[in-house]
């Protein structure tokens, strides 16, 4: 899924307004102008559209985390260097404090039936047999679910 459409819906979903974002940002060790945020959220149409590159959006995904979950004692995890679903999928269970149910629960309510085996699947580390690559249809899905659970007054635009 492209990084710029991920960052749009997480800021339509959870109600981020520009100074939350720059924060955000700010707490995962990429200070980003109010501008930057804006062009990395229009449409690829629009002449000021710059594309959201993985540090940024990684970036973003642990600044979230730190801003909800607080930071981490002791030294800080290098940021990976690539995203992937499956990345994106477990940064925002992380920030969000989700466990299994919560995942399950979302992508049912966008009408994704997904079980515990498969999900478990999505959370492995590529490096493990049971690992299972997260297309973009179910992260699509999960956003969707996601916008519904937080934004339920506003549910009929959730498939925009």
């Amino acid at each position: 899924m492209d990084n710029n459409d991920v960052l749009r819906r997480l800021r339509y979903i959870l109600d981020l307004n520009d100074e939350t974002m720059m924060k955000i940002f700010s707490l995962g060790d990429i200070p980003s102008s109010r501008s930057e945020i804006s062009n990395w959220l229009k449409k690829e149409s629009d002449e000021t559209f710059q594309s959201l590159g993985d540090r940024q959006l990684i970036s973003f995904l642990n600044g979230l985390i730190t801003k909800n979950r607080g930071k981490k004692e002791g030294p800080q995890p290098e940021p990976e260097k690539r995203i992937n679903n499956n990345l994106i999928l477990k940064k925002i269970k992380v920030a969000l404090n989700f466990k299994t149910d919560d995942i399950l629960e979302v992508f049912s309510l966008a009408d994704r039936k997904v079980s515990q085996s498969e999900l478990s699947s999505f959370l492995r580390k590529f490096t493990q047999d049971q690992y299972c690559s997260l297309n973009d249809q179910y992260l699509r899905n999960f956003l969707i679910g996601l916008q519904i659970k937080f934004r339920q007054n506003n549910s009929d635009t959730a498939h925009e």
